[in-house]
């Protein structure tokens, strides 16, 4: 056994989970009684081993150079034990770094670039996501309003949340910025009355609503447009505005802009809520260990993410004043491990849709993506907040209880039901553990 061997096999035996590990030459390393195998083609990824880069692992995985065979469950397990140390702090970065990333971000979004970008996630193919999303295909963070609610009733909890927050009323005009398979939107217009306009950059995603929008006869009341948020008009300015899974593809330098954008979109009282994925640390954009290289390459090209200090300070440079907070984060891990879970019970015909070498390369991708970003979530790398907005007030109205220009109100109650107060924090299990 050589240096590079041994330690890889010192390795295995610190991990919690039995991982076996079959060399390019046939040998073995690990227990017999292995939960995870790892069929090493390629001696170089021994070093990715060795070192817990658990990205560019999967890198080699993604590549053909490495065969995982286990649940996700138990390789997740063994990846977070893996690692030498938090990769928050991995890819903490100093001022200079800060500002190169900044510089970067502003190049990296313009109108053609993100346009190719949300294409190149959002249109692999509808028939891949449908396999693993609720029936709705709502592709964000959902929200577990009870701990016996299964994925599609956490979703449209998660819908009707946002559509509380926002305090939708019939007849206001709503947008959507971002508004994927629809699920939001028509939601939004089916419960609560609102005419509703959705915006994307995939094709796939805007011919799936307008089907949808027309077989429910909402033709006049619903539209979803195929084009950017800094293309659309401020003359017909909009009640409410959900940006829900977004604004990480915004880029940290083009916030402030972003939520200056939004204001210029919503009429004085209106109110508007930003659902999207942030940084457990103040300046890291991504994840250390090769996992932030991962999900760039393999998944969100162009992808950025910032502590929620640094979205609260863009809102308030864009003229939004925050008035709720709310992190999500178990709920979050919570959605991720169901939809691993699906896709891991229908890896068959996952393979009848994506095809060939080039569709391989995508599942193998996907299988680490959603099950390590569950583990990123339950480990706290990675956090989710809903954060509800509205212009700053102007001082105008004498009504203390309910100013004339404001949308929210003094107290939380609106937005949770009755059923939801009478849950003690104590009966709450968000997060799904497999043993």
């Amino acid at each position: 056994m050589n240096p590079l061997q041994s330690a890889v096999d010192r390795k295995l035996k610190s991990l919690p989970v039995r991982v076996a590990l079959i060399l390019p030459d046939g040998g073995r390393l690990g227990p017999p009684d292995e939960q995870v195998t790892f069929t090493v083609k390629d001696a170089k990824a021994l070093a990715h081993v060795a070192s817990g880069d658990v990205g560019i692992l999967g890198q080699d995985y993604v590549e053909g150079r490495v065969d995982i065979d286990g649940a996700m469950h138990d390789v997740m397990r063994a990846a977070a034990a893996s690692l030498p140390g938090s990769p928050v702090e991995a890819a903490r970065g100093g001022w200079l770094t800060d500002i190169v990333k900044r510089v970067m971000s502003v190049w990296r979004h313009s109108i053609e670039r993100d346009a190719r970008q949300i294409e190149f996630h959002y249109d692999l193919s509808d028939d891949f996501y449908a396999l693993w999303l609720d029936p709705r295909r709502v592709y964000s963070c959902a929200y577990y309003r009870t701990p016996d609610m299964g994925l599609a009733q956490a979703q449209e909890a998660k819908l009707d949340h946002i559509c509380r927050k926002l305090r939708l009323n019939a007849g206001e005009r709503f947008l959507d910025v971002g508004a994927g398979w629809g699920g939001l939107l028509l939601w939004a217009a089916e419960h609560y009355g609102v005419d509703a306009t959705g915006i994307t950059l995939s094709r796939n995603q805007h011919a799936h609503v307008n089907r949808l929008i027309e077989e429910k006869g909402l033709s006049g009341r619903v539209r979803m447009e195929l084009r950017d948020y800094r293309t659309l008009d401020s003359a017909q300015p909009f009640d409410k505005i959900a940006s829900v899974g977004m604004f990480e593809h915004v880029g940290r330098a083009q916030l402030v802009n972003y939520f200056a954008k939004l204001n210029g979109l919503l009429r004085p009282g209106g109110l508007v809520l930003n659902h999207g994925i942030t940084a457990a640390g103040v300046r890291n954009s991504e994840l250390g260990n090769g996992m932030g290289e991962f999900i760039e390459r393999y998944i969100f090209p162009g992808g950025e993410l910032t502590h929620v200090s640094r979205v609260l300070e863009a809102m308030t440079n864009g003229s939004l004043e925050a008035v709720d907070v709310e992190n999500l984060r178990p709920h979050y891990a919570r959605t991720l491990w169901a939809w691993s879970d699906a896709l891991e019970a229908r890896m068959d015909e996952a393979r009848q849709v994506l095809t060939g070498e080039q569709g391989e390369r995508s599942l193998r991708a996907y299988r680490l993506y959603l099950a390590g970003c569950a583990m990123g979530f339950e480990h706290g790398w990675l956090e989710l907040h809903q954060i509800l907005a509205q212009p700053p007030a102007t001082g105008r109205s004498d009504e203390l209880d309910d100013p004339a220009d404001l949308a929210y109100p003094w107290r939380r109650d609106y937005i949770y039901a009755e059923s939801d107060a009478q849950i003690e924090p104590a009966e709450q299990s968000y997060i799904v553990r497999k043993a």
